[in-house]
């Protein structure tokens, strides 16, 4: 299920799938940064004084970023509770623990 956070000045949509962020559909980015944390940060202000947050490219104000959050943690929860991804963490944590003792 795709949530929708919101369209650019061009048009493009810019939603969230699971645990990527996706702009017209295509993955642009798989986290949100503060803009705080922001290497950039003033030069995004500047060109987007209402930012808080980004996403790749993409300038987010703080209920864009929110919104984002919350269906970005939702797809975290649903990916961890998934079969596939418990089998994958058990072939991890064996394969770990094999390296460990020495086994390869």
């Amino acid at each position: 299920m795709r949530t929708l956070v919101k369209f650019t000045r061009d048009g493009r949509r810019v939603e969230v799938a699971g645990t990527a962020i996706l702009l017209d559909g295509v993955l642009e980015s798989l986290e949100v940064t503060d803009l705080v944390n922001h290497p950039r940060k003033f030069q995004i202000l500047a060109a987007a004084p209402d930012a808080t947050h980004v996403a790749g490219r993409i300038a987010l104000t703080a209920p864009e970023a929110q919104a984002a959050l919350a269906a970005l943690s939702e797809g975290h929860r649903q990916l961890a509770a998934s079969p596939a991804a418990i089998a994958e963490r058990f072939r991890l944590a064996a394969n770990r623990r094999a390296w460990s003792e020495g086994i390869e």
